[in-house]
């Protein structure tokens, strides 16, 4: 990314997302920085530092201060500390049998930047892939408070795929995920269907293997939407199915108009797993 404002915008925006996933609220913020003195200018350094600042205050908390480290790559995050009361946090290993499962944002940045280092990428696509990964998920979390949430993770790294068995797992449920129903970013399914990947695909891939099974009849470039990483994603959240209508209105009036009810949670085969439908 050229524009080291928006690259502080969007991995500040990626570190607060693990706040929101408890449904909790951030508070304090410190920069972590590792920074090639001697290869980019101070201006660079600022200008990152001033796109995370931008985003700490929408979030409603304080930047407390920082460490930089010389490196010979530019590295950032967050290190966010928050509140959340401990009778109402959301953890991801709790989904329950019969809920619903919504998910507030697209998927597919992963391959759009890599696909746009091609030059493959409409401005318009990346335009919308970016202000995605600029929005925090400060409205969702809110909303979500007032509906009766079972479990809760932000889809990041690991790819949808590789959240969503963690989740699976750990309550020892089913995620039964309809491939239609899933929010995509314009053109990311075009990339992969041109051979585009990432580096962590596989990876992601690999990681869920044992416990995911595809009932579609989906070509393997269409099922790598699943596995890809993403930056400051959205919530997967499983909630009680009769509160499903309410959630996604509540949702979409709040701004979140990417949200969509995209599967159910079902008991659980083996421990627990994914079933793509």
């Amino acid at each position: 990314m050229n524009d080291p404002f928006l690259f502080g915008q969007i991995a500040a925006a990626n570190a607060l997302s693990d706040i929101y996933a408890m449904g909790g609220r951030p508070v304090t913020c410190l920069n972590l920085m590792a920074f090639p003195s001697g290869k980019l200018p101070t201006e660079v350094l600022n200008q990152i530092v001033a796109g995370a600042l931008s985003k700490i205050t929408e979030a409603g908390a304080v930047l407390a201060g920082g460490h930089t480290i010389e490196d010979e790559e530019p590295k950032f995050g967050l290190a966010v500390n928050g509140l959340v009361h401990p009778e109402r946090y959301w953890a991801n290993n709790t989904a329950r049998p019969g809920d619903a499962l919504i998910l507030t944002k697209p998927i597919g940045s992963g391959v759009l930047f890599n696909a746009n280092i091609k030059g493959w990428v409409s401005p318009g696509a990346m335009e919308t892939c970016i202000g995605h990964l600029t929005t925090l998920n400060r409205s969702a979390c809110e909303v979500l408070k007032g509906f009766a949430i079972s479990a809760a993770t932000d889809v990041t790294g690991f790819g949808l795929a590789g959240h969503a068995f963690e989740m699976a797992r750990g309550a020892g449920v089913t995620l039964k995920i309809a491939m239609a129903q899933l929010p995509i970013m314009p053109e990311a399914l075009e990339m992969y269907r041109r051979g585009v990947t990432t580096g962590v695909n596989a990876h992601n891939r690999h990681m869920v293997n044992e416990g995911i099974v595809f009932e579609g009849d989906w070509p393997d470039w269409h099922r790598e939407i699943l596995y890809d990483p993403q930056t400051s994603g959205g919530l997967l959240v499983a909630v009680d199915s009769e509160q499903r209508d309410a959630v996604l209105q509540a949702l979409h009036q709040a701004g979140v108009a990417s949200a969509r009810h995209v599967g159910a949670v079902a008991t659980g085969d083996n421990g627990g797993g994914l079933r793509l439908v």
